[in-house]
């Protein structure tokens, strides 16, 4: 984190089914790329982009919904980092009467698959998910031979790669791509806390992550649900930047949905209140080297 100023990521959609729970979850390439900007507008320094299906509202791997979603918000007079998702089509349903193959809903994606919007678009920043995990009753695969072919994919495309953590497992995987040379500089961590079933949303994983993160490494975490804010928090005070949005959270109160904007509000006013500012991208892309030429407005 560069001195009392921290990097503030709005997630905007994510993959999740919570399209039917909130009618705040943007769908539409023209829905997500306007709650990109308006989170920009509200503060974020970097927008975090999954794709969705514009008529069923669930998971898109389609190119052309990601390249819409980035070409708005590139055309938009708002200046924000793009960070795209490449944990592309992971999802694992067990099913006993196909263990192999899996049930309905099985979705999983080669390492070039995953890494095609990446490699077309060329954001500033992506996502690598470091490991498998349980989310819940499904699995999240992602092999060490695919990520290890994913890492070289990304760094071949000069964008920076954010290495979300789930749980300790993957981040000890997470600093051995780091010791085979498949991430370029200052290597960037995401703590994703609270998950079922992965590392706890509190103080005390955050710390132990933390405390086993390499000495040139940057990182960040988030809390799901309520425990979005005071992981924010936390995290912060900590030293380390932060991530809201209906990704990973629906609410701005008890009871009470919220936009995206709300919540990078809410998370901006928060950290004022304890003499914190937020990043710039411009002031994003020069601490962080994020250095692909189209990533956004110079």
């Amino acid at each position: 984190m560069m001195k009392n100023k921290v990097l503030l990521t709005a997630a905007v959609t994510g993959a999740g089914d919570t399209t039917g729970i909130s009618d705040y979850v943007p769908v539409t390439p023209k829905e997500i790329a306007e709650s990109a900007i308006e989170s920009a507008k509200a503060g974020a320094t970097v927008a975090h982009i999954h794709a969705r299906d514009p008529i069923t509202g669930g998971v898109s791997h389609d190119r052309d919904h990601y390249r819409e979603i980035v070409d708005r918000i590139r055309e938009s007079e708002v200046d924000v980092v793009i960070n795209i998702t490449a944990g592309g089509g992971g999802d694992f349903i067990p099913n006993l009467n196909t263990p192999a193959a899996g049930g309905d809903g099985s979705w999983i994606q080669t390492p070039e698959e995953r890494h095609a919007p990446i490699g077309e678009l060329l954001p500033e920043m992506c996502t690598l998910d470091c490991g498998s995990v349980n989310f819940g009753d499904m699995i999240y695969l992602s092999p060490t031979g695919w990520l290890r072919d994913h890492a070289k994919l990304i760094q071949q495309s000069g964008v920076k790669p954010e290495l979300e953590c789930f749980d300790t497992g993957n981040l000890r995987f997470a600093k051995q791509l780091i010791n085979e040379g498949l991430i370029d500089g200052d290597p960037m961590f995401q703590f994703c806390l609270g998950i079922p079933w992965g590392a706890e949303a509190d103080v005390e994983t955050i710390t132990y992550m933390k405390n086993r993160l390499p000495e040139n490494a940057h990182w960040s975490a988030f809390g799901i649900g309520r425990m979005q804010m005071p992981i924010a928090m936390q995290t912060a005070l900590l030293g380390g930047n932060v991530r809201v949005g209906l990704e990973d959270n629906l609410y701005l109160t008890k009871g009470v949905p919220a936009t995206n904007e709300q919540l990078v509000e809410k998370a901006v006013q928060m950290l004022h209140a304890n003499g914190l500012e937020v990043m710039t991208p411009q002031e994003a892309r020069e601490y962080y080297q994020l250095r692909n030429p189209l990533g956004g407005k110079k």
